[in-house]
């Protein structure tokens, strides 16, 4: 997901990927193991540990949080320069699925090789959590659901809920967890949210790809951009002359007050993109899409980017 890398070839490396899962099933299927078995080891009051694996750490961020000591949690994908979706499983990838109790994926075609990988170690005591079946966003909808406030706070029940299900001895120290979460942790998340969407409800804004479109909904912005570009960009595909040509309108006339771009996948068009904007002197902010950098929780990363959104608004408003 560097600039320097590509998106066109994505499906097709999904498909390699796919002979990598094949093999790890033949390896790693053995080590699938019940709940009440893996993983288990001290906890804050005692008991077992959940072994947790998740397809992108954004998830899994939220997963650790929510279980603190009673979870081990796994993420797949932690490298800022990895695209989530052409990304090609390795073995030991296989043996953390297959021993992991409770899995979670994002689904909706964006961690194909993660169900794959589900598929190859099936195990009928674990857990798991497809985050694009939980919302009702059917394959072909937007996928990027980490970026939708609501949808993050219906996995935030969900992960609990599982938890509780998992290791009902402790359902009172991971409904803890989660209301000190949810109030606590995610305040300035959750407050951040909030002002902008009181502030500047309405304004139009432009972006590169359709990793913004949930965000800029959950805040109650207007997205100008052809939906068709967004997908175009996000899909790793070319766009088309006439959508390339609206954006250019738009920009010229300044009929988008800020421009919101994925810094993780900057194509030439983008850039150019990004390069007209400034030269409007319209505000530009960045997003990526994934953790970044790598180390940052959940909501360090949410807080940091909704900040920069809120500062580019304000310039271009005066508010």
């Amino acid at each position: 997901m560097s600039p320097a890398i590509s998106r066109t070839a994505r499906f097709a490396r999904i498909a390699l990927g796919g002979l990598v899962v094949a093999a790890l099933a033949a390896t790693s299927a053995c080590a699938t193991s019940s709940p009440g078995t893996s993983g288990t080891s001290g906890g804050a009051s005692g008991g077992k540990v959940i072994n947790v694996v998740a397809a992108e750490n954004f998830w899994g961020s939220i997963a650790a949080q929510l279980g603190g000591s009673h979870v081990k949690v796994t993420s797949v994908i932690t490298n800022p320069d990895t695209d989530p979706h052409s990304y090609e499983p390795t073995a030991a990838d296989g043996r953390t699925v297959a021993s992991a109790q409770y899995a979670i994926v994002n689904g909706i075609g964006y961690d194909a090789w993660a169900d794959k990988l589900l598929a190859a170690n099936p195990a009928d005591s674990r857990g798991e959590l497809k985050v694009g079946d939980l919302v009702g966003v059917k394959p072909g909808g937007n996928p990027h659901r980490w970026y939708s406030p609501d949808d993050v706070h219906q996995v935030i029940e969900k992960i609990t809920a599982d938890y509780k299900k998992i290791d009902p001895a402790n359902a009172a120290y991971f409904d803890q967890r989660k209301n000190t979460f949810e109030s606590k942790t995610l305040s300035a998340y959750n407050q951040l949210i909030a002002q902008i969407k009181a502030k500047y409800a309405g304004t139009p804004i432009g972006a590169s790809e359709s990793i913004v479109t949930p965000l800029a909904e959950g805040l109650g912005l207007k997205m100008l951009t052809p939906e068709s570009f967004l997908d175009a960009i996000s899909e790793g595909s070319d766009p088309t002359a006439h959508d390339k040509a609206t954006i250019d309108q738009q920009i010229r006339n300044k009929q988008i007050r800020i421009y919101v771009y994925n810094s993780q996948n900057s194509t030439p068009d983008i850039q150019a993109q990004v390069n007209a904007v400034k030269a409007a002197g319209i505000p530009v902010t960045t997003v990526t899409e994934t953790l970044a950098p790598a180390g940052d929780t959940f909501q360090q990363w949410q807080v940091g980017q909704l900040k920069g959104i809120e500062q580019a608004l304000a310039k271009a408003t005066g508010k």
